[in-house]
């Protein structure tokens, strides 16, 4: 078995898989209030809207998670002519290495769903859907399209949701050219007709799926291991990974079995954890890791996303991170990471604090600060001024420390949820005006050295009724102060 070193090693080379994903794209719309009454219509809540945001759902969800992983993505879907399907066509064109093969379907509604969340608790769901099969032209149009992006991929992701895309014939057309082309197809399978999958490499049910498209009992090891095991005979399929929730993961081949118990800490939300798996299977074949280590890297992504609330996903450097000792949630993260980070906060609730600073010799002054920052909020981000920022603003020797052993230091406080860097972009200068902008924090923190009118970005927060905190500030600390005295 493949140390969790040797497998967080391989991390790096998922960034390496071009994969194409093909099935049943959706929106994902939250729309977050309060409720602070009931109707006086009937025995409901009212929820007083404050904010929406949407999200890539369905096979969409498996382009985010693969681009979070590096790889370079091309999908294959249908939507409706519709604002939902203009939304999903902007979502997808303003991912990193995507290429979206779209095609619009006059009399189609691409699948929405609608969820309204009062604080961490979802009121009701609402969808917008069509289950109706593609015309012949438009199935046409997209086989033709998957069997060009087959010759340019590594690996080939069916994503079912029932929705229509991927009818018998239009599967049955993508799995025979993989399978001519020789490039692995792993099915998100739904229902319990697996004759359509016919010939692909790999299957992810979860454990209640398994039992329905088998018709046998999926209750323990041995039971998921020979369900398995008829479905690979009856659908001519190389293997089977089953998902189990809290038991984990069973990857069940020919002459092979592996148990893999479950890496989450916490389970917050299920939502998307099988898209995740199956973006990490996909790019895991793609660029040539075995089938095994490929489910042992899905199993420790799919422990951090289920530790997340909402349809999260899983960066490369979490799923290294949640292989070593330092667990999956490590504080210092890169921009991408960062909003992932606070958007799966918002999701919970949860107010989010911002500061920012060089923080170059932490001394009793940051402290305070801090401790002051998180008193004022739920979760704190700090901010951190890049080497060439502090050497811009600074001068000459400065920082005295770099970026990551600052970073370092500002992680080990309790009070620090989260440290990003910023000031190496050019648009960006030496402010955290952009990243303010991005993360929108209920609260923003700075020294009482300032006022309110000199907090960068106090008018972008205040704009939407977040607030400014001036934290009291400790006497006689300064960072310049301290390396004057050293110098002496």
């Amino acid at each position: 078995m493949t140390d969790n070193a040797s497998l967080a090693a391989l991390v790096p080379k998922l960034a390496n898989a071009r994969v194409l994903v093909v099935g049943d794209v959706m929106l994902d719309r939250f729309v977050y209030g309060d409720v602070d009454r009931i109707s006086p219509e009937a025995p409901i809540p009212v929820l007083k809207i404050g904010r929406e945001s949407a999200m890539l759902g369905g096979a969409g969800n498996v382009v985010r998670n693969l681009v979070a992983l590096g790889a370079k993505v091309e999908i294959v879907a249908a939507v409706g002519d519709d604002a939902a399907g203009a939304e999903v066509a902007n979502l997808l064109g303003a991912l990193d290495g995507v290429m979206a093969h779209l095609e619009t379907e006059a009399g189609r509604h691409t699948t929405l769903k609608i969820r309204y969340v009062a604080g961490s608790q979802q009121l009701l769901r609402a969808d917008f859907e069509s289950e109706r099969a593609l015309d012949a032209l438009t199935r046409d149009t997209l086989a033709a399209a998957a069997k060009k992006a087959i010759t340019r991929v590594g690996a080939v992701v069916l994503s079912d949701y029932g929705k229509g895309v991927l009818g018998a014939e239009l599967t049955a057309a993508v799995i025979a050219a993989a399978r001519q082309a020789r490039v692995p197809v792993i099915v998100d399978p739904k229902g319990t007709d697996w004759s359509r999958y016919r010939g692909a490499t790999l299957a992810t049910p979860n454990r209640r799926e398994l039992a329905e498209a088998s018709r046998m009992a999926a209750d323990g090891e041995q039971a998921i291991v020979a369900a398995s095991r008829q479905l690979m005979a009856t659908a001519l399929l190389d293997s089977v990974l089953v998902t189990r929730g809290a038991e984990g993961m069973t990857l069940v081949a020919a002459k092979s079995e592996t148990h893999l118990p479950a890496q989450a800490r916490e389970v917050f939300d299920v939502s998307g954890a099988g898209d995740t798996v199956v973006a990490v299977m996909a790019a895991g074949l793609a660029c040539g890791i075995s089938a095994p280590d490929a489910a042992r890297l899905a199993n420790a992504a799919a422990g951090i996303v289920v530790g997340r609330s909402g349809t999260a996903v899983a960066h490369g450097e979490d799923i290294a991170a949640a292989l070593k000792e330092n667990g999956g949630d490590r504080k210092f993260v890169s921009r991408s990471q960062a909003l992932e980070r606070v958007a799966d906060w918002k999701r919970r609730g949860l107010r989010v604090g911002f500061t920012n600073g060089c923080f170059d010799l932490v001394h009793p002054g940051h402290v305070s600060l801090l401790a002051q920052a998180r008193a004022a909020c739920d979760r704190l981000v700090v901010a951190l001024n890049s080497d060439a920022s502090v050497a811009r603003l600074k001068g000459k020797g400065r920082p005295v420390q770099g970026a990551e052993a600052r970073a370092a230091v500002l992680s080990s406080i309790a009070d620090v949820d989260l440290v990003v860097v910023f000031g190496d972009e050019a648009r960006e200068a030496d402010t955290p005006i952009l990243l303010i902008e991005a993360i929108r924090p209920d609260v923003l923190v700075k020294g009482a050295d300032y006022t309110e009118d000199k907090v960068v970005g106090a008018e972008i927060v205040k704009s939407y009724g977040g607030k400014i905190v001036l934290a009291d500030l400790t006497p006689g600390q300064s960072t310049t102060a301290t390396i004057a005295r050293i110098g002496r």
